[in-house]
């Protein structure tokens, strides 16, 4: 363990076309971009902190019949490999694990629309994306950031915020993200999803997952699986919490699970804050008509 420990870093960003990753997914980026799924694969795609494992979990329960031990095979990642993800040896990478893998599998991704590798679209693989209001999704992003040890230092909340409205964080924009998905999610048949839906009625969500998945469960199944994935079970929940990798998230500093709620960014803005990144968030986004809630 205590080996571990000192191969852990805070990874520098390195852009790829314009995208700030961190370094060692930009220096594996050629092997990224020339993955090819089954076109059975389903691609799970997040800015990151916008309920990533939430749906990873639902997917996975829907896939199982609700099956709860089933999903406590393994822990999240390992069932549902995380695309871009590479460690310096001997942590594993997100494509060394799919190649043990029989598809049809669940992978996951945070690269925005454009970095997604073209063999997904090619294959016309089922896509669910998943975005967050920007003003809570920045707030879990900065506590994230705090916890995680191998991104960017996150420094105070006051210089965390000019720098999600620029882009300057690991995955770049969260303008860009929303509306690279959104924009081509008819013609790419994607699953465009909003966390505060989730939120406010799981179980219509989990409906809509289910049919675009082409999957029929009992209405006794989905009760279970809204239940099973509450916020509040899958915090307690060893398989989904992320507490397996205390060298990479110390959840001393923020739990990997939170609060899950929409509007807690009102317990981080000021007033003036609050005025510059409204101001700024019309500009960005001006050019789409994206319905996002920052309450519910």
């Amino acid at each position: 363990m205590e080996k571990a420990n000192h191969s852990i870093t805070r990874f520098p960003l390195i852009p790829i076309r314009g995208v700030p990753l961190m370094n060692h997914i930009a220096n594996n980026w050629d092997d990224i971009w020339a993955f090819r799924p089954d076109p059975s694969d389903l691609l799970i795609a997040t800015y990151p902190k916008a309920g990533t494992t939430w749906t990873q979990e639902i997917v996975d329960l829907l896939l199982h019949n609700g099956d709860a031990e089933a999903c406590r095979r393994a822990p999240i990642y390992l069932r549902s490999p995380f695309l871009e993800l590479f460690f310096p040896p001997p942590s594993h990478s997100g494509l060394d694990l799919l190649k043990t893998m029989d598809p049809p599998r669940i992978i996951k991704t945070h690269l925005p629309f454009q970095l997604v590798p073209p063999a997904f679209w090619e294959n016309k693989c089922k896509t669910i994306y998943v975005a967050r209001n920007a003003k809570d999704n920045m707030v879990s992003y900065y506590h994230f950031d705090r916890m995680n040890l191998t991104q960017p230092e996150p420094g105070p909340w006051e210089g965390y915020m000019p720098k999600f409205m620029r882009g300057e964080l690991a995955l770049g924009s969260w303008y860009d993200h929303v509306k690279g998905y959104w924009l081509e999610r008819e013609k790419k048949n994607i699953l465009y999803l909003f966390y505060e839906d989730m939120k406010e009625n799981p179980r219509r969500e989990v409906e809509r997952i289910m049919r675009y998945l082409d999957l029929s469960v009992s209405d006794e199944v989905i009760s279970r699986i809204v239940e099973l994935t509450s916020f509040k079970n899958m915090k307690e929940n060893p398989m989904t919490n992320y507490s397996f990798i205390p060298e990479i998230f110390d959840q001393t500093i923020s739990p990997f699970m939170r609060k899950g709620i929409v509007g807690d960014w009102r317990n981080h803005f000021t007033p003036e804050q609050l005025k510059t990144f409204d101001e700024d968030y019309e500009k960005q986004m001006k050019d789409v008509n994206i319905p996002f809630r920052t309450n519910i």
